[in-house]
Order: C-alpha cells, then structure tokens, then sequence
C-alpha cells in the first residue's frame, strides 16, 4: 500500500491526469467548435451562391430560370432552386427551378429555410436534416420579394473529416496517456530516488554523522536544497567539533583549578606550614578561583545571549579612561608573561555610547587575547580614538600574526587559537566580545600580517552634549 504513495507514483498520477484534462478539453471544447467552424464555413459558401443568383435575376431573354439554376448547381456542385412567391394567406411557394445533384432536402413547397426568407424580405441560413444526412442551406429573397433563391449543400463530408478527427484523437489520446503514465513515472521514479538520498542525507546529519558530504550537482530546486543540506552539515559538523573540543577544554579548565584547589587544601589541612607559605598557597588559591570564576561568568554571558536576555546600557563611555583600567589591570599580568603594555595614540573625544562594564569586558578580552596568543616579548599597544561619527578602542600588538584560516575562525565560539603548539584558553572570550559589540550597535574588525595585528572595537560616537561616565 505504502508503495502507492510515494512521490513517484503521485508525480506520474499528476502527469496522468494533466495530459488527460488537455485531451478532454480538445475532445470536448475544440472538436466541437470545428464542427461548428465547417458547418459555417459551408453556411457561408452556399449565402454568397444564393446572393451571386440574386444578383442575375431576372436572367437574360436567352436564358431561362432552369438554365441559370443549373449553371450555378453545376459551377458550385450545389443544389440551386428558384421559387415564386405566392403571398395569399397562408403564403406559399411554387418552385419554378430545381437544378443539382443529391435528394430533395424537404417539400420544395415547405422548406423551412425558404419561407422564412419569402416571410421576413431578408437573407436567411440554417441547417436541415433528412434522415441522418444534415444540409446547409441560404437563401436570398429577390429585390420585388417575388420569388426567393435557395442554395443546398450536404455537410456530410465535413462532419466525416470531424469524426474522423475525433476517432485519431481518441486513439491518440489512448497513446499519449499511455505514454505519460510511463515516462512520468520513470522521471518521478529518478526524481524520487534524489529526494530519498536528501532523506538519508537527513537522517544522517539527525543521528549526528557529519562525516559523508551530500552531492547533488544538478541547477535545480533539488540542487539547490542539496547544496543547503550540505552547507548545514559542513556547519553541524564544525559546530559538533566545537562542542567536543569545548567539551574537553573546559573539563580540562575546571580540572586544573579544582585539582590545584585540592592539593593547596590537602596541604594546609594536613601540613604544618609556615605563614609565608601559606600565604602563597592562599595566593594561588585564589588565583584559581579567579579562573572559575571568569569560566563560569562567560559561560553565563553565553547562556543570556543566546536566550535574548543580556541587558545592555547605551550611556557616554570615555574610552581613554577605559584604556587606563586596561593598563592598570594588565600591567602587572604583562610583566609576568614577558610582554611590554602601553598605550598610543589616546584621543580625549573617543567618548562612545555603550554599556561601561560591557566595554571594559570587550577591552579585556582584547588585551588578553594579545597577552596569550603572542611570545614573550611582544609590545601591545591599546589606544582610543574617534573617526567621524564612530570612536574606537584598539589592541595592537607586533607578534607573527593570525594565518587567513585562523582569522576566519577567531570570533566562532569555543575556537581556541594555538600558542607554541599547544591550545589555552576556553574559546569563548572573542566570540562573547563580538557579539557584546553587537548587541551595542558596534563591531570588532581585525586587520592581521606578519609583525602586526590590530583588532578595533568600533562603537557610535557620544554627542558633545553627553557627559561621559566609568566607573
């Protein structure tokens, strides 16, 4: 039963009944009003025969009613018949001329065609029937209204050729039914075979199978949602990437904080230590708390952007004060890691409209990427400015640089650059800082070669009127 519903058989049911609706339209609309054209079209030959006698009466001395009757009957292979009108109550005729091949239609005297002439003065038309044989008859009233001229044709042979029109096209109907039913189903069966492959396709990628790509190099609607198909698997597949990597990266962040936490805990519960070493191990306890925390507050950053519910402020924010706390925040990390901090090019009109801790949080991750990702010895430069209608918070450093591959993937989420062949970091501090920009009407571009890389967090400009304000 299932076999009767797939898409084959429906496409090729569909092309079944299209062809059937356009030969019943030509068999029942067209073949008719054929018909109806030829009967016409004779109608129309046998009125100009009866006007053209009109036209000759009355005939020359040496011509007699039956002569010209028959001259046109034999001229036009008709038959041509000349009656007087007798007008007493009720009116009748007398046929005085009945030339040309055939039997008589009707009555010469009752012909339904010729009284309506002989009673209305004007040219009349019609068709008539004797038996199963129809005729086209005109005729033409003369110009006194005494006598009438009647011209007959059989129609016979035209309603043949109709008949036969009709019998080749019921034949030929039958044919090209036949064979829609055939190569619709045969193209459906090709058409469908490419929708089961999108199906697998589909289950594939629901299981969670990035692995196989989906081909289909065809420029059709198919095509089309194959290479989509395949755009969404390429992405699953890196998003499914990420998430392991995440996965292991912050299992690894959380184990080495809580793994320290642990030892320094065992060590001062169960050790007698000095107060200087204590003090150190408070220290580096804290240390990893500051770690966590910082995980667990991006992961919570990631979590309410996701859900639309991270609220940002749209206040004056002076940039070069921001670029202070950065410095100050940093110097001391710097000088740990072998990195020269300063600033450059502050410009005292950098005030944006932004969210003051979201700017300093973007600023943070900016000066922290370039402490990670760059060896020792790296100068970093940040510096505000304004451009037109937009100011700018920029973190520059002298370091080898972002590849092409790298700068595409920097700002994805749970991307994590290398540093001396190893990945640090959780993969989530750029890509949470572009979408702050965003959400705060800004951007982050990045501009990266050999020896120097700057990344500028752009936001819409203060009007003068505004106060700025940081905290």
């Amino acid at each position: 039963m299932r076999h009767f519903r797939t898409v084959g058989v429906t496409l090729a049911l569909a092309l079944l009944l299209v062809v059937a609706a356009v030969l019943a339209f030509v068999y029942l609309i067209v073949t008719p009003s054929l018909e109806d054209r030829l009967i016409g079209s004779r109608q129309d030959q046998v009125a100009g025969i009866a006007e053209e006698v009109n036209g000759r009466w009355p005939p020359p001395p040496s011509l007699t009613p039956k002569q010209l009757a028959a001259s046109y009957a034999a001229a036009t292979n008709t038959r041509v018949r000349i009656f007087s009108v007798d007008n007493r109550t009720p009116l009748s005729l007398l046929a005085i001329a009945d030339e040309g091949g055939g039997p008589s239609v009707l009555a010469t005297d009752t012909d339904p065609i010729a009284l309506k002439a002989a009673t209305s003065l004007d040219s009349e038309r019609g068709v008539v029937s004797l038996g199963e044989r129809r005729f086209a008859e005109a005729a033409q009233p003369s110009a006194d209204g005494g006598y009438v001229f009647l011209v007959s044709n059989s129609i016979e042979d035209s309603l043949g050729s109709v008949e036969l029109v009709k019998h080749r096209l019921f034949i030929s109907a039958l044919f090209a039914l036949a064979a829609a039913l055939l190569l619709g189903y045969a193209g459906a069966r090709l058409f469908a075979r490419r929708i089961r492959r999108l199906e697998r396709a589909a289950e594939r990628i629901a299981n969670g199978k990035f692995d196989e790509p989906i081909v289909d190099t065809s420029p059709d609607e198919l095509g089309q949602l194959a290479r989509a198909f395949e755009r969404m698997r390429q992405r699953l597949a890196g998003l499914e990437h990420a998430r392991r990597e995440f996965i292991a990266n912050a299992s690894h962040e959380l184990r080495t904080p809580l793994f320290s936490l642990g030892g320094h805990l065992e060590l001062l519960v169960e050790e007698d230590l000095d107060e200087a070493t204590t003090r150190e191990f408070l220290g580096r306890m804290r240390e990893q708390v500051d770690r966590l925390t910082k995980l667990a507050g991006e992961l919570l950053d990631l979590s309410r952007l996701d859900a639309g519910r991270l609220r940002v402020d749209r206040d004056p924010v002076d940039l070069a004060q921001v670029t202070e706390l950065l410095l100050d925040e940093f110097d001391s990390r710097a000088q740990g890691t072998g990195h020269e901090l300063s600033r450059d090019g502050i410009d005292g009109s950098a005030t944006g409209l932004g969210d003051q801790q979201r700017i300093l949080q973007v600023g943070r991750a900016l000066v922290e990427n370039a402490l990670r990702h760059t060896p020792a010895g790296t100068h970093v430069l940040v510096s505000a400015s304004r451009n037109g209608d937009r100011v700018a918070l920029s973190v520059e450093d002298d370091g080898p640089g972002i590849s092409e591959t790298a700068a595409v993937q920097v700002f994805e989420r749970f991307y994590r650059g290398d540093t001396g062949g190893r990945a640090s970091g959780s993969g989530l501090g750029l890509a949470i800082a572009r979408e702050l920009a965003v959400a705060m009407q800004g951007e982050i571009e990045l501009s990266s070669e050999p020896g120097r890389t700057v990344f500028t967090f752009w936001l819409p400009a203060a009007s003068s009127t505004s106060s700025p304000a940081i905290e």
